[in-house]
């Protein structure tokens, strides 16, 4: 029985895994026959191998996908007699096999479509970052505005304090006033000779 590993997928392994689905889908076999010979290769289970090929390896071939697929219609559509048998010759760009001088004007305009595509996400990646540059700055701008809003607070919290301050000292400056005039008595002389309390007013 074959031991089923969950370690981490290593880049020769996604390669292997590549290579046999590739010539699966050439010569049209399954996918899930290849996944299972890859198992066997890498004592994997076939459906960690068809998982790890369809959330990513598979996204890295797209044109070797399409390349594979015409080859496959073409073997179909080839009847080769004894006389005429002979090895079908293959030769290599970028790793991706090809049969006839139509694959390789497809393979080029595949080529050229994805040399496009990138100077469209070039120009879309330039354009994000002059808007990141001009969000940056005016962050920098809210940010020191933020600083004087926040030390102009603090002068007002402090002015409010002393006001509160000042306002408590005159309160309790006319609470004594009061109590030493309500403490004071005054006295005046009666004909008679006697003194008299006087109210005070």
């Amino acid at each position: 029985m074959t031991s089923s590993r969950q370690d981490a997928w290593t880049q020769d392994e996604d390669l292997l895994l590549a290579e046999i689905v590739l010539r699966h889908i050439r010569e049209g076999g399954t996918q899930l026959a290849a996944f299972e010979e890859v198992g066997k290769k890498l004592s994997r289970t076939s459906a960690a191998c068809g998982f790890r090929w369809n959330s990513f390896v598979r996204k890295q071939y797209k044109t070797g996908i399409d390349i594979a697929k015409i080859q496959r219609k073409q073997l179909k559509s080839r009847v080769i007699t004894k006389d005429e048998e002979q090895p079908v010759r293959f030769s290599y760009i970028d790793g991706q096999s090809i049969t006839s001088l139509s694959e390789v004007i497809r393979y080029l305009e595949s080529i050229e479509q994805i040399q496009q595509q990138s100077s469209e996400l070039l120009e879309a990646n330039e354009e994000l970052q002059y808007k990141l540059e001009q969000l940056q700055e005016k962050v920098t701008v809210l940010e020191k505005e933020k600083k004087v809003l926040e030390s102009n607070l603090y002068t007002v919290e402090e002015d409010y304090k002393a006001l509160i301050e000042i306002m408590e000292r005159a309160r309790k400056m006319v609470v004594l006033k009061e109590d030493e005039k309500s403490r004071k008595v005054k006295f005046q002389m009666e004909k008679n000779g006697n003194l008299e309390r006087v109210e005070n007013k």
